[in-house]
């Protein structure tokens, strides 16, 4: 297992270390390199240099390249799975979910490349050919969580390579190991050297020298509001372009005319799945006051279901938090003094070894409540009530952030108007559902750009336009 950085095609130690622990039991697992300024800019020059070849590839040879990294992923997704496992506590099935988005987002991306087609424009005088073509940016350096590793480096690794574009991606310290396997993968493919460098360091230290540097032409990131924000500050030495895929505060409407056992069974399962440690988890839950105490009394028997990943138990397993401040951090929000609501279930930390915090559901929550101003990132299930002469659209919006929202009614009128009132760049109704070729990305303060989806790669792309005098 490879614990260094990977630079130019090479592994690069370092004397400074990042220790990583396995959530699961709090246990030291492993050290890796801490890049230096050096290191960084390093990456830098090595994809600036590696882009000049590989922008140049044709299609077909980028395919044939992508396809075969493909394949030795699948060669290797037991080893890749292990680590993912080992250093998130993930269950092994949203493991594999995470690890699979490499298989999907790779052969997605180089096949929406040719369907990139350019364009013609009519000439007013008739007298020019007017064409528009596209071409890759250059290099795109990405700043990558922890939550999800392999699925947020494929959202960013499948547009670069299938564009023609090098890569800088730093890598979460919390979870770098399943992420520099895949290094090892992709250096055993005769890529330029250089087309994907992968660091893990030192967030900020990263970030500010990533964005500070005039090499990149795209910055992007997958994490939190404020790290997109002191990404901008720090990137104002050239003119660089973003793709942020920001924080999240997720409502759920659920209309008195609901399906019930399909509201609660897709809000809890989503909200226990990877526990809670989701951007587009639920974040509130509005209930009509008719269903208000169904609905408690339902979900309170799913939950009660679940058990914690290692326990010898049937039934749906839970998950650890990341790390033991994600812990403290939650005994802190569902603190009864603080929300000032009634909690049914859980609330504190789980007793046991391991960064685990008990499935919650805190009830009669008061609107101003602190509880939910940002993303809980944990398997905490906050509930407020509503009534129909309540504009619960309002109660909905009222959030800086606008990632997902999520809305359970049988009328088409209700659905219709969710969808034109939403300020939300995702708007699921009766459903959870994401999938490649959907766009995904937020509004207001959750960032802007596309990720997966074929609209995403206008951010790797420059537009040209190219007129010929007949």
């Amino acid at each position: 297992m490879k614990t260094e950085n990977y630079i130019g095609g090479k592994w690069v130690n370092s004397d400074s270390k990042i220790d990583v622990f396995n959530p699961a039991n709090g246990q030291k697992i492993a050290e890796v390199s801490s890049a230096s300024i050096a290191d960084i800019q390093l990456a830098l020059e090595s994809a600036e240099s590696a882009f000049k070849e590989y922008s140049e590839f044709s299609i077909d040879k980028k395919q044939s390249l992508i396809l075969e990294l493909v394949e030795k992923f699948k060669e290797h997704a037991d080893s890749i799975i292990e680590l993912l496992i080992l250093e998130t506590g993930k269950t092994k099935e949203v493991a594999s979910y995470d690890f699979g988005m490499l298989l999907e987002a790779l052969p997605f991306f180089i096949e929406e490349v040719k369907r990139n087609y350019g364009e013609t424009i009519p000439d007013y005088s008739d007298d020019h050919i007017n064409i528009i073509s596209h071409q890759p940016v250059g290099v795109i350096a990405g700043l990558l969580t922890w939550n999800f590793p392999l699925l947020n480096l494929a959202y960013k690794l499948g547009p670069a390579l299938a564009t023609g574009c090098t890569v800088v991606f730093k890598v979460s310290h919390h979870t770098p190991l399943a992420s520099l396997r895949v290094a090892e993968v992709i250096d055993s493919v005769a890529f330029p050297k250089g087309t994907v460098n992968i660091l893990t360091g030192e967030p900020k230290l990263v970030s500010d020298t990533l964005a500070k540097s005039e090499i990149p032409r795209l910055l992007t990131t997958i994490g939190s509001t404020f790290a997109g924000k002191k990404l901008i500050e720090q990137s104002a030495t050239s003119i660089k372009r973003f793709s942020l895929e920001l924080g999240g505060d997720a409502p759920v409407v659920i209309f008195e005319d609901a399906d019930l056992e399909i509201a609660v069974e897709a809000v809890v399962n989503l909200k226990m799945a990877n526990a809670g440690q989701i951007c587009v988890a639920p974040n509130r839950i509005y209930i009509h006051d008719s269903i208000y105490d169904a609905f408690i009394e339902r979900a309170s028997e799913l939950i009660k279901k679940y058990h914690y990943l290692g326990d010898d138990e049937e039934g749906p397993e839970l998950s650890p938090l990341v790390d033991e401040a994600s812990v403290a951090r939650l005994e802190k929000i569902c603190d009864p003094g603080k929300h000032k609501g009634s909690i049914v279930l859980g609330g504190k930390r789980a007793d046991r070894e391991g960064y685990f915090f008990e499935p919650t559901i805190i009830k009669d929550l008061p609107e101003n409540t602190s509880l939910v101003c940002d993303e809980l990132f944990g398997p905490v299930l906050p509930l407020f009530s509503f009534s129909s002469s309540d504009d619960i659209y309002a109660k909905a919006n009222d959030t800086e952030y606008g990632l997902s929202a999520y809305v359970f009614t049988k009328s088409l009128s209700k659905a219709l108007e969710a969808e034109k009132r939403l300020l939300f760049g995702n708007i699921l109704i009766n459903t959870v559902h994401y999938s490649i070729q959907l766009p995904h990305g937020g509004l207001k303060q959750s960032g802007f750009g596309k990720d997966i989806g074929h609209h995403s790669l206008s951010d790797f792309y420059d537009i040209k336009r190219t007129s010929i005098k007949r």
